[in-house]
């Protein structure tokens, strides 16, 4: 799996570490995503995948 984060597209909603805590977290002074495992194992992948597609900026994107 591949993941890719748009820095500049974030808006600090934190849907991505509500949906996949182990991976994402968010900078404490502005809120901006911050990837916390570049490769998270196999069973991280469904989580991962959701907070890619609950994202209202579509800031993040999974390959594989």
């Amino acid at each position: 799996m591949e993941i890719s984060i748009e820095f500049d597209k974030c808006c600090g909603a934190g849907q991505c570490v509500l949906a996949a805590p182990e991976v994402f977290d968010q900078r404490d002074e502005d809120g901006i995503v911050v990837l916390l495992d570049e490769n998270p194992p196999e069973e991280q992948y469904e989580n991962v995948r959701q907070a890619a597609a609950v994202c209202p900026a579509a800031a993040i994107e999974v390959r594989g």
